[in-house]
């Protein structure tokens, strides 16, 4: 089945689109150190598509109809107009590329679509735009005019009276905030994902179930003790607010992964100087409020920084008061990059790819799900109507 990427960054939809079967016709990155990120992995048994389709262009330039029909459309536009860290500029950040996301939708008329973004997206000051966002991409067809601002075309969307709405919409579109531990990232890290079906399509979504649990971590460690048994290391003092026998019946859900389950097996960092991406690098230092990440719980977010990262969320608590930065070794395990994924650039441009990075593990689970859709939707020979124009003189398209 076939992709277009858009806001390819370091290739963590990329790879969870890759793992859930999809083939890559087409990546746009503007980032240079990030494209060749992604054509250095252009290998079997990682993107597992040729480097010649890694565009290093900006989103407004392409010309999305050029590549259609296509199954799936994904990416994370930049999320910095969302960003709790940001300045929450939101639509009138220029960085804003929601609008070029809902061109690439309407060009092509993927079957699919998905879009990743910060949780401030889901801020009450953006709300307006959330929902308009939605409704544009419910009914991308449904231009916005030249001399139209975005908040005319949002009153004249909602404006439409629901049977006129329902007529016109071509995509269900549902939204979610997902927690990355949830899914077996070793990390607390939220995400809102947009997820779009094609309505001639029939189909109904609904997002993964999530499969681990911090209840299950607590029961893992301080029931069974099966965690640190497991680790070869001695049990520590049991939280005071955690009593042994406390869960009557087990959780269903897995444990959460630790930074331990992650890390644990790699050997110390290497020395300044040495080869490779496993290196210490001084100057970390824990303050209020930057205390870093403890080896037994999942990681804080990581992010797209080094040293001016504000909460310590690239830092190791090493259990004595310090903290150490993770090396980029470490922090791309957190984020369940592959071993042999190879990340270009310097230590801070490494760093702050992984830190934009959706976690491969996480988009593979929503992308998996989404290609049992389209492979359920194949085998029904699912039709294709006028309303779709791009498709509508089209065959079912073909894994």
């Amino acid at each position: 089945m076939k992709a277009m990427e858009l806001f390819a960054g370091a290739g963590g939809l990329a790879l969870g689109a890759s793992q859930a079967g999809f083939e890559h016709v087409l990546m746009v990155e503007f980032d240079a150190d990030a494209c060749a990120t992604l054509k250095a992995n252009c290998l079997p048994g990682l993107l597992g598509c040729d480097s010649s389709i890694v565009s290093e262009i900006d989103a407004r330039e392409v010309d999305y109809a050029s590549y259609g029909p296509i199954d799936l459309v994904v990416g994370g536009p930049p999320c910095q107009p969302f960003s709790l860290g940001g300045k929450h500029s939101g639509q009138l950040d220029k960085r804003d590329m929601f609008p070029e996301a809902i061109r690439a939708v309407r060009e092509t008329w993927p079957r699919t679509f998905v879009f990743e973004n910060v949780k401030g997206l889901l801020r009450t000051s953006f709300s307006g735009y959330l929902n308009y966002l939605l409704l544009q991409l419910e009914s991308p067809d449904e231009l916005r005019g030249s001399d139209e601002g975005w908040a005319s075309h949002y009153q004249r969307l909602e404006g439409l009276s629901s049977r006129t709405r329902r007529q016109a919409r071509q995509y269900d579109v549902s939204v979610a905030l997902l927690n990355a531990a949830d899914y077996g990232v070793p990390q607390r890290r939220e995400r809102v994902f947009i997820v779009g079906l094609r309505r001639d399509l029939g189909l109904s979504w609904s997002f993964p179930p999530r499969t681990h649990s911090e209840e299950a971590l607590l029961y893992d460690q301080w029931q069974t003790e099966s965690y640190w048994k497991r680790h070869g290391i001695a049990r520590p003092s049991q939280p005071a607010l955690l009593k042994k026998g406390q869960w009557v019946i087990p959780p269903a859900e897995r444990p959460w992964r630790t930074v331990r389950d992650a890390i644990g097996a790699l050997p110390p960092p290497a020395a300044p100087g040495a080869p490779g991406d496993h290196l210490l690098v001084a100057g970390a230092r824990a303050y209020k409020g930057h205390t870093g990440s403890p080896y037994d719980e999942p990681a804080k977010t990581l992010k797209a920084g080094d040293h001016g990262v504000p909460g310590g969320e690239n830092t190791l608590a090493l259990g004595n008061g310090e903290v150490r930065y993770f090396t980029v070794r470490e922090a791309a395990a957190i984020q369940t990059f592959p071993a042999d994924y190879r990340l270009t650039g310097s230590w801070t441009e490494k760093m702050r790819q992984i830190g934009n990075a959706v976690p491969p593990l996480l988009a593979g689970v929503v992308l998996g799900r989404l290609r049992e859709q389209l492979t359920a939707a194949d085998a029904g020979v699912a039709p294709y109507d006028e309303a779709f124009p791009l498709v509508a003189a089209s065959s079912a398209l073909k894994a």
